[in-house]
């Protein structure tokens, strides 16, 4: 069966949002970083629900899905709109056992990072991630009934 899931985006960042179609149960999260100091003077990383976001600030997008059905899902593709007002930090993407691709034309069509191309006043050069619309995660093999994944990137927003 093939699936396709766009996984939902939004710049209400404090909630996820759910999705569900098919045989496949997806939820986006997006987070920002936390660096605490803790008493004995260790730097501390974590992600937290990205209540408040300003200028310059990124924020991480975590799309976890799972395969709520009895049967394998096999061909899934899941699609993650970026948001007008943020742009996608290069390299950030990944999703173990996926293909990642890329859009520059709102969704249109899909291509490795380092294959798009763009015009730009009247002459076409190579894309960069500030142009990209559209991430993509193409998952090479077939999800297990109960299997789950995760796909993430990291956007800044502008």
């Amino acid at each position: 069966m093939k699936i396709l899931v766009t996984a939902l985006s939004v710049l209400a960042l404090s909630t996820g949002v759910a999705a569900q179609e098919g045989h496949l149960n997806v939820r986006t999260v997006v987070q920002k970083e936390e660096v605490t100091i803790d008493a004995e003077g260790k730097r501390r990383t974590r992600l937290v629900d990205a209540n408040k976001v300003v200028p310059g600030d990124e924020v991480v997008y975590t799309v976890s899905f799972a395969n709520i059905s009895d049967a394998p899902a096999d061909n899934v593709v899941i699609t993650n709109p970026l948001p007008a007002e943020l742009s996608y930090v290069d390299g950030s993407a990944f999703g173990p056992g996926a293909e990642v691709q890329f859009s520059v034309d709102g969704g249109a069509s899909f291509a490795a990072a380092d294959e798009l191309s763009v015009m730009d006043n009247g002459s076409e050069r190579p894309a960069t991630a500030d142009d990209f619309t559209h991430i993509r995660w193409v998952i090479r093999n077939e999800i297990a009934p109960g299997a789950q994944g995760i796909a993430q990137f990291r956007a800044r927003l502008d």
